[in-house]
């Protein structure tokens, strides 16, 4: 089994694609008004925006997006004006983050985890 797409909820579609695409992602699909999806830089992965009336309550959704080069990309999407919550910093699972939220509120998170991404020291042995 493969991660294929994730979808997240957009008040407003056609506001949220130029954020997306700030972050490097490639829009492929435009279904205005109701529907936007992209492709990653690296590897297959696509991610879509779908029109709601109201977004959820609470802490919502986090995603994951990741960038070898991860303070250098923060770096320049500061440079074009995108506000971060937390800048790069070291975690205690051995990534390195940083946290901004989209035009929705739904949580970004920039990451670099490398060999620690799927083999933690703590990995479950089978």
């Amino acid at each position: 089994m493969n991660l294929n797409q994730i979808t997240v909820p957009s008040l407003d579609v056609t506001k949220a694609i130029p954020f997306y695409k700030t972050l490097g992602l490639e829009l492929i699909v435009e279904a205005l008004p109701n529907y936007a999806r992209f492709v990653c830089p690296d590897g297959n992965s696509t991610f879509s925006i779908h029109k709601v009336d109201q977004m959820q309550r609470g802490d919502g959704i986090y995603i994951y997006f990741e960038c070898e080069d991860l303070d250098e990309k923060v770096a320049d999407l500061m440079k074009q004006g995108i506000h971060f919550e937390e800048k790069p910093n070291d975690t205690s699972w051995l990534w390195r983050e940083a946290r901004l939220k989209d035009i929705d509120g739904n949580q970004i998170i920039l990451f670099y985890g490398g060999e620690n991404r799927v083999n933690p020291p703590w990995k479950i042995k089978t």
